[in-house]
């Protein structure tokens, strides 16, 4: 089983699980759309990367807060691969952490923004072309904040839950298609935002992880794999990947 032929959408992929996912994709055969906003040099890396091991990749940048960028970006796809959009993979997300009464509202906006209106406006960008093929794939990634919370990050975490209900009210709706709609949830995984935390904070997180590491995000990159390729009877879920954190 591959994905020859078909194209992959993966916003936020210039880096770490996006990045992740955008090379596991590519690896199984699919023409990958690399999608940044700021990092520029590091998403040509990645599809050189994808290009080095014989793969297709192109890297276009899009602010997923502006529909209109979206829809470009959407179009260069299938632009560049007629007829391949199959899959979707709602990663772009940033985080602006600090205590609700101290939260400026600008902060709170921007992390809806990015992680919630993204989203919708990568899926409804997406979503006429995979309807009318009546085959598609979406992801949300999610995060364990949304299950458990996270002190500090209720703008954090009211996006990523948003997404969980977004994920299985959109999976009822386009089940008819064939098109499946799941969510990732993962927990603390090796990343630059993770490894960006005071050593001390890391290592209690780890403490309290049963399986007493953090995720690669390789491993959040293969179940996004198996969804895609093998998940035809899988939809409305969300799936956690934390180690056992929380479950």
């Amino acid at each position: 089983m591959t994905l020859q032929g078909k194209t992959a959408i993966v916003t936020g992929a210039s880096r770490g699980i996006g990045k992740a996912i955008a090379l596991e994709l590519a690896a199984h055969g699919a023409n990958v759309v690399v999608n940044y906003h700021k990092h520029k040099d590091q998403a040509d890396e990645v599809v050189r990367l994808i290009e080095s091991q014989g793969g297709l990749a192109f890297a276009q940048r899009a602010d997923v807060t502006r529909k209109e960028e979206v829809k470009a970006l959407v179009e260069e796809a299938e632009t560049t691969w007629p007829g391949g959009l199959a899959i979707l993979v709602n990663n772009a997300g940033i985080t602006a952490d600090r205590t609700l009464k101290n939260m400026a509202d600008a902060d709170w906006h921007r992390v809806i923004d990015v992680n919630l209106h993204g989203a919708y406006n990568a899926t409804t960008a997406c979503l006429p072309v995979l309807i009318g093929r009546a085959f598609g794939r979406i992801i949300n990634i999610s995060s364990i904040i949304a299950q458990s919370g996270g002190l500090g990050q209720t703008n954090y975490a009211a996006s990523k839950a948003a997404l969980v209900g977004f994920t299985k009210s959109l999976a009822l709706e386009t089940a008819r298609h064939n098109i499946t709609v799941n969510a990732v949830c993962p927990g603390f995984v090796e990343t630059e935002m993770v490894q960006a935390m005071p050593a001390e904070v890391r290592n209690k997180v780890i403490e309290k992880i049963p399986l007493r590491r953090l995720a690669r995000a390789e491993e959040v990159a293969r179940l996004v794999r198996f969804l895609v390729m093998e998940g035809d009877y899988i939809t409305g879920q969300q799936f956690n990947i934390n180690g056992g954190l929380y479950v």
